[in-house]
């Protein structure tokens, strides 16, 4: 079964999200969330996490989460296995609570917005489950985060890091009247339109610039293994074929144009068909479309020809650009 890859570096930060086996209950009663902050608690002070949002719902969780140390796959084994116990204990239960891995989106947090967007996302979480009546005030909902931005800053937990949030909200977060600013952007935000923004949040991997995205999907390359799969490794595995296909064309002096112009089955389409399927994972569809290189079943056929040929006769010389 393939699995996604857990790139993990010091200072990441991650959205990261579980549900319930089944989507069913895993906060019973307000007991298991308060269960659920101290076991977060105590995974803060094992890892030294800084949490920048979170937010409990019936049957799932959110959290935005900060890495100083690159442990989060050690710290969500820890926090997930501990939790799990403590709540089978207290409900008389046993077996599985959560329902497979944890999900983990990426998120740029070089102060451009990407972290901001993420963390309304979580706390505007009971809103968009209509938990909320349009008239009540967004802190009524206890179990999220936000209600604790409103508070002084000696009556939060250590753990709950506000200053980054509210330094993209352009807020002093130290400064008097910071929980009213707050306030104020949060309820405007809650009315807003908000799915298009939202949408990298609900559906990608990775939230962030051109370059900080360009940057993960090297750490892909990098830590991908065997067993690893997921959207982001098929994009990153993309990158890296359209880098050895530009590459190969500037060796021989030519572009896309006259790719397109040579014959389906033309040895420069082949040498490089052949090192696209050694060294990347994309697809012989992939590649015999990318190519121009005829159906994916001729394209098989001309490179099983091209690998007897290598056999038979040593290394493949590189062709000449034809006239």
């Amino acid at each position: 079964m393939a699995r996604k890859v857990r790139v993990q570096y010091p200072g990441a930060i991650y959205h990261v999200m579980n549900r319930g086996d089944h989507r069913e209950r895993i906060f019973i009663t307000d007991t298991d969330q308060q269960l659920f902050l101290g076991t977060l608690e105590e995974a803060c002070e094992k890892t030294d996490w800084q949490v920048h949002a979170f937010c409990l719902m019936s049957n799932h969780f959110h959290l935005v989460v900060e890495t100083p140390n690159a442990n989060l796959v050690e710290g969500m084994k820890w926090l997930l296995g501990v939790y799990t116990a403590r709540f089978n204990h207290r409900h008389k239960l046993f077996g599985h609570l959560f329902s497979g891995r944890f999900k983990a989106l990426i998120v740029d947090g070089s102060g451009t917005g990407y972290l901001k967007t993420v963390c309304d996302y979580v706390h505007l979480n009971p809103v968009r489950a209509g938990l909320l009546a349009p008239e009540q005030p967004l802190q009524d909902y206890r179990w999220s985060s936000y209600p604790l931005y409103l508070r002084a800053g000696t009556s939060r937990p250590a753990w709950l890091r506000v200053d980054r949030l509210l330094g993209e909200w352009d807020i002093a977060w130290d400064n008097p009247g910071a929980d009213r600013q707050f306030s104020s952007v949060m309820e405007a935000r809650r009315h807003g339109e908000l799915d298009q923004e939202f949408k990298p949040v609900r559906h990608g991997w990775c939230i962030g610039s051109q370059e900080f995205r360009l940057e993960m999907l090297r750490y892909f390359e990098e830590q991908r293994g065997r067993w690893h799969g997921g959207p982001e490794l098929r994009e990153s595995a993309q990158a890296k074929a359209e880098r050895l296909i530009a590459a190969a064309l500037s060796n021989m002096g030519a572009g896309e144009q006259q790719l397109k112009a040579w014959r389906k089955g033309h040895p420069f389409k082949m040498q490089l068909a052949a090192k696209l399927r050694a060294e990347t994972t994309m697809s012989l569809t992939w590649i015999a479309e990318r190519l121009n290189a005829g159906t994916r079943s001729h394209l098989a056929v001309l490179l099983s020809r091209l690998e007897s040929s290598r056999r038979n006769s040593g290394p493949a010389i590189q062709p000449d650009l034809p006239m």
